[in-house]
């Protein structure tokens, strides 16, 4: 992500799952300089965001980070010690330690 798409993922994480009006966006995401200068910068930024699946918009047109995919059914946790126990003797446990974070998550898009 360059600084642009960094400033608007981050304004819209403030958010949480709601959705935000460009309007807002554009006048809250960047500086009050910026926003003067042309109202309707984060445009652009925010359809290709939405291309690249890192946002997602509603019929209204407002927009709001897109929630990590949830993978499996959500297998059971096994604490480290007793995965390492299993692992000893040959049973085979999918773990859930190699999960990433949000942050993480929305760089590799």
């Amino acid at each position: 992500m360059d600084a642009d798409e960094r400033d608007i993922f981050n304004y819209l994480k403030t958010w949480g799952s709601e959705f935000v009006g460009v309007r807002e966006i554009c006048r809250r995401a960047g500086t009050k300089k910026r926003f003067h200068e042309n109202p309707e910068w984060a445009k652009p930024i925010l359809q290709l965001m939405t291309e690249r699946s890192i946002l997602e918009r509603d019929i209204l047109g407002r927009y709001r980070v897109k929630p990590k995919p949830k993978h499996g059914r959500g297998g059971r946790w096994v604490s480290p010690d007793i995965e390492k126990l299993l692992k000893e003797n040959g049973v085979e446990v999918e773990s859930n330690s190699t999960e990433i974070n949000d942050d993480e998550h929305y760089e590799q898009l």
